[in-house]
């Protein structure tokens, strides 16, 4: 559709031979990246006299940040670099990000003086130094913002072939492949990176990230040739967008005729799209014409954006606003993800030993999770999948929407076996005897949380590869980087919600002078009704997905990037 669907014809480009070099880009970069920030609290706190509360801060503030560009990123790669350039230029910020945080562990000027134990009061670190280590900072979260949402549809972008009755099961494949990828990345990430700086010291912690960021870089550049670059659209996506609504609302008395479509304005780049869908017919005024004389110009294009909008800006809007409810759904299960904070504090007061003389880190047990999440999408795509699609006549199996409820469903179950768990743990601790002390090892094994760590693993991997094709499916192309976005927006949403509700929590159970529900003294605090709460809402949450799932033709297994020749067929959502 417009420009945006103008693909270079190559049939020597694309296809699963470029598949190694966007995957193992995206690998390389995660590792470096969560590798880097997964173990940074103890950094600030020990090169920056930082205390946890201001270090946790500033690193909540860096991944929401992260998260956030996600959205600008995929504007700008969809309207004015292309998805290929945008992949291109975030790898190499991210690559600069991380040269100056290394660089701050080799030049002794850019951090303070440790903290000796006999100092009362520590020296800060300069304005200066602060100013190094934001400038690092900002340079990651810019290359992410691009990174992140348009590297996988940038991969998408190599295996969508029209007319190719195998695309939609290679589609559905690649992104079950691409999640279990950084599922991966993300376990060497926070295993082999955090030993490597906690073994060897900072200097080689932080270096091997630079290394395997020019890994990264070089391998996506390599296989330029092979690629499929998609064109932008001229126009500006967001603006058009907004235009869109603007004139919808300015012909809100306008009345919209039953049948035809003569009325009806296209873009000189719109051929597939004849007529408006009947969803939002509200918004079809945006692209009515009232006057020709008035509204177009002489060469056909219209005369005033803001009162005339073509009918593929209108469905654009329309695929937006499709999606909302369905994103909104998904918040409350990144809040469950982000809740496993606390479990850190649960592990340490248990016995984490696998094997006699092995004891897994406390802050790595969320290595079960990754493990699960894996697993459980290899399994997916390579016996459920062909397995299911014999009995629902279906190539991808499950719809992307049925994928998310389940997921949704389970991170629901996980909260509610978080909650019997830690109130086991808490009465065996105040059994004996450590209510006043959080420190005391707990005759209990830590094993007990992989379950739940295994179940928030598979509702993860089956929800988010759902809500992503669900996206892709939705949007049409040329907002194909906003798809993925809506994603990495939605966890950065999720995480202000989780921040509020822990803060409002934490409050009103300590009214009065009472002990908090989320005390640091665990063994006197109530974990487990903090879990319940977040059980009850999640299963709250469930029931509102299964009231929107009543809009949505959850039975629609196409991918309508490509508009039939009645109507536009970007609709999950029936006709209101």
């Amino acid at each position: 559709m417009g420009t945006e669907s103008q693909v270079e014809v190559n049939t020597r480009k694309g296809g699963l031979r470029t598949m190694p070099f966007i995957i193992l880009n995206e690998s390389f970069e995660r590792i470096a990246s969560y590798g880097s920030q997964t173990n940074l609290i103890i950094y600030l706190m020990t090169y920056y006299n930082m205390s946890a509360a201001t270090g946790t801060s500033i690193l909540g503030i860096w991944g929401a940040l992260s998260s956030g560009l996600a959205i600008v990123g995929a504007i700008i790669a969809d309207s004015y670099w292309g998805r290929f350039n945008a992949v291109a230029y975030g790898t190499i910020f991210t690559f600069i990000g991380m040269v100056i945080l290394w660089l701050t562990s080799m030049i002794p000027q850019l951090t303070t003086l440790a903290c000796s134990q006999f100092q009362h009061v520590c020296n800060g670190p300069t304005a200066f130094q602060l100013a190094v280590l934001f400038t690092s900072f900002a340079f990651t979260s810019i290359g992410a913002g691009f990174v992140r949402p348009c590297s996988i549809m940038f991969g998408a972008d190599q295996l969508e072939q029209k007319g190719n009755p195998e695309n939609k099961k290679i589609v559905e494949s690649y992104f079950n492949w691409y999640y279990a990828s950084t599922g991966v990345a993300t376990m060497i990430a926070v295993t082999v990176i955090i030993y490597i700086q906690d073994r060897f010291g900072w200097q080689i912690g932080f270096g091997i990230p630079v290394i395997l960021m020019v890994l990264s870089v070089s391998t996506f550049l390599i296989g330029s040739p092979l690629y499929i670059k998609v064109k932008t659209d001229t126009e500006n996506l967001l603006l058009g967008l907004f235009q869109a609504g603007v004139a919808a609302f300015r012909k809100r008395k306008i009345r919209l005729p039953l049948t035809g479509c003569d009325d009806y304005y296209h873009s000189p780049y719109e051929t597939e799209v004849l007529t408006p869908s009947k969803d939002f017919r509200c918004l079809n005024r945006a692209c009515m014409i009232e006057d020709p004389e008035r509204d177009l110009n002489p060469d056909g294009s219209t005369s005033n954006p803001w009162n005339l909008c073509s009918v593929e800006r209108v469905e654009s809007l329309k695929a937006l606003i499709r999606i909302l409810p369905m994103w909104s759904a998904g918040f409350m299960m990144f809040v469950d993800m982000n809740v496993f904070a606390f479990s850190v504090l649960q592990t340490k007061t248990m016995d984490r030993h696998i094997f006699p003389h092995f004891e897994v880190p406390a802050a790595s047990f969320s290595v079960f999770l990754i493990i699960a999440l894996t697993i459980w999408i290899t399994f997916y795509d390579r016996v459920f999948v062909p397995l299911l699609s014999k009995y629902t006549g279906r190539p991808r199996g499950l719809s992307p929407v049925t994928r998310m409820g389940i997921g949704l469903a389970v991170s629901c179950m996980s909260m509610a076996l978080s909650a019997i768990t830690e109130s086991i743990r808490r009465k065996r601790a105040i059994a004996e005897g450590h209510e006043d002390d959080p420190h005391a090892l707990v005759n209990m094994s830590a094993m007990w949380f992989v379950p739940q760590y295994a179940l928030l693993g598979i509702a993860e991997a089956t929800h988010a590869v759902g809500q992503i094709e669900f996206f892709y499916t939705l949007l049409p192309k040329s907002m194909a980087s906003i798809a993925s976005a809506m994603y990495t927006v939605g966890t950065a949403v999720s995480s202000l919600i989780g921040s509020f509700l822990v803060s409002s929590e934490d409050w009103l159970t300590s009214r009065g002078g009472k002990t908090s529900w989320l005390a640091s003294n665990i063994n006197k605090g109530h974990l487990d009704y903090h879990f319940w709460i977040l059980a009850f809402m999640s299963f709250l949450n469930l029931l509102y997905f299964l009231v929107i799932c009543r809009f949505y033709d959850t039975g629609n297994d196409e991918l309508p990037h490509v508009a039939n020749e009645e109507e536009c067929d970007y609709r999950l959502l029936h006709e209101s």
